[in-house]
């Protein structure tokens, strides 16, 4: 027996090769102890030869197999002498008919402005005593097709090839001349882009109608607007070493807690990733409790919710080619607010603040609850209700709590499936499917009636939630009450109530309490998860620690007064 598994694993097992028939070509340099080197290591500074230069652009660019890369070489005229020169972009990232009207137009045809011999360049001139005086400096090129050359109005200058490389990436054009160790990068980005739509995902009723999309400088653009004020800083930053993805930090720099900001930004410096391509991923990266599924951001693809909470003294990261932005620091009851409450009347949004705990208390509880009155609590149960449900489960072959779990997973089922089929026929899918098994199963006598009713209504609560990472973590949550309804009755469920409510007060988002304002408990009355009347909203949250604590004065409505 042992001869034959061994001659069962000689002769099948994997051996990985060691050498292989194929070759790949290497376009890196070598050094003289023939040890290649990586073309990262190399000089990363821009060659005074144009030639160095393209040569290192179309290695680094594999422009040999890259279609869309475009390298044009010309010859460019500055006092009367010729320098060779070549551009480099992307074609569909950048703007080409900005490219040839306001670069190579004016660099390649004669002018009075590149055909002049003199070596000195007059500067400025002042006429002082009936004398006119004249600043000359001698000729540099450099200067000269910065200021007098090229007639756009966003160009920068760059002598390292990382950065001209991520410009480029990003739609610039770059512009590389004979004898200048200089790059002048161009912004002539010219994609396409989805336009301003309403949101998707969050309803407006009387709010702003604007959503974010997946432009950052046009989402950046629409918060000016509406903050539309000096102190609004956005600064940009990278992250991912492969993909480079551009982040904003946005922040009102006379409200915003300074430790805020700073926290905010070295969690983001400090990734050590190759790339990032949307707000989710960036929000997984920067969160403290990793294993925890509470949400510690708020997102948001309203421009008028990222605008308030910037006044509110937080910070909003905006991710270029996402709509969703995050909103940092956030609390529970933050998540279980929605942007209309701020306009419609306090009476109305509290209302509605009172129907959305109610119904997160039942998304979590109701299957665990039912599971545990009937099976440690039937007194607590009136008797006709009683009879009913005993009535109801005779043909019942399973438990309850199997029985619940059941329908709790075949209800997650048609809401993945109802979400993932297109969208005609999703929602009838949703329903017809719910109906028709409902029904079948029913009548099968797998599942009672009343489990169904139950299972519906915790699905129609969770819902209400209108932060879809905390319905999320609301449906993980409810599996959990199930299992400590089904083995300890209420004795389980309060107990698993307790321990909750301890890993809330023990939580933070970005050094902020979780259960702020209560706990602890300061500022309550003006933020509030119950709102006051707008004109009684004087003070920002005390745990933002803010410059400036007021929002308004303490007699708002002056006109009454």
């Amino acid at each position: 027996m042992n001869k034959f598994f061994s001659y069962i694993i000689d002769n099948f097992r994997y051996v990985p090769q060691n050498k292989y028939n194929f070759d790949l070509s290497m376009n890196d340099t070598q050094n003289s102890d023939n040890s290649i080197k990586p073309l990262e290591d190399l000089n990363q500074n821009v060659y005074t030869s144009v030639d160095v230069n393209l040569e290192y652009i179309k290695v680094k660019f594999n422009s040999l197999i890259n279609s869309d890369i475009k390298i044009r070489e010309f010859d460019l005229r500055a006092r009367n002498k010729v320098y060779k020169a070549f551009i480099l972009y992307i074609d569909g990232m950048s703007d080409s008919k900005s490219i040839s009207r306001f670069i190579l137009h004016p660099l390649m045809l004669k002018s009075r402005a590149n055909t002049s011999d003199s070596n000195d360049e007059v500067v400025s001139s002042a006429i002082a005593n009936n004398v006119t005086v004249k600043k000359v400096r001698k000729f540099n090129l450099t200067d000269y097709i910065n200021s007098c050359l090229i007639p756009y109005n966003d160009v920068t200058k760059s002598n390292k090839f990382d950065k001209i490389i991520t410009s480029v990436t990003m739609g610039n054009c770059a512009l590389f001349i004979d004898t200048i160790d200089v790059c002048f990068i161009c912004d002539v980005k010219g994609f396409e882009k989805r336009s301003i739509d309403s949101p998707k995902n969050e309803t407006v009723i009387r709010g702003s109608q604007e959503a974010f999309v997946e432009n950052l400088r046009t989402n950046t653009s629409m918060l000016r607007r509406l903050v539309n004020n000096e102190n609004l800083i956005i600064e940009n930053t990278s992250v991912g070493t492969v993909s480079k993805t551009n982040c904003s930090i946005c922040y009102i720099k006379n409200i915003t807690n300074d430790d805020l900001i700073s926290e905010v930004k070295y969690r983001i410096n400090n990734l050590d990733i190759d790339y990032i391509v949307s707000s989710g991923q960036l929000e997984e990266f920067i969160k403290e409790h990793s294993k925890n599924s509470l949400p510690e951001t708020l997102l948001t693809e309203r421009p008028d919710t990222a605008a308030t909470a910037l006044l509110e003294g937080k910070v909003v990261i905006i991710v270029n080619g996402t709509p969703m932005t995050l909103i940092v620091p956030c609390s529970f009851f933050d998540l279980l607010a929605s942007p209309e409450d701020r306009n419609i009347n306090s009476s109305f949004a509290n209302l509605l603040k009172l129907v959305r705990l109610i119904a997160g208390l039942i998304s979590v509880l109701l299957p665990g609850l039912y599971v545990a009155i009937t099976n440690f609590h039937e007194e607590l149960i009136p008797t006709e209700l009683l009879f009913s449900i005993i009535s109801s489960r005779q043909a019942i072959p399973f438990s309850v709590e199997l029985e619940i779990i059941f329908m709790e997973i075949a209800f997650e089922l048609i809401h993945e499936a109802g979400i993932r089929v297109p969208s005609p026929i999703g929602s009838t899918m949703g329903i017809v499917g719910a109906l028709v098994l409902g029904d079948a199963a029913v009548s099968a006598s797998i599942v009672s009636p009343i489990s169904i009713i139950i299972v519906a209504i915790t699905g129609l609560s969770s819902f209400a939630i209108p932060n879809y990472s905390l319905e999320f973590h609301f449906r993980i949550l409810r599996f959990v009450f199930i299992f400590l309804g089904t083995v300890f009755g209420f004795l389980g469920i309060g107990l698993g109530i307790f321990v909750y409510l301890a890993i809330l007060s023990n939580f933070s988002s970005f050094g902020t309490s979780y259960l702020s304002p209560y706990v602890p408990s300061y500022n309550v009355n003006d933020n509030g998860y119950f709102l006051v009347p707008m004109w009684h909203r004087e003070k920002r949250e005390d745990a933002l620690n803010t410059k400036r604590a007021n929002k308004q004065a303490n007699y708002s409505m002056k006109w009454k007064l």
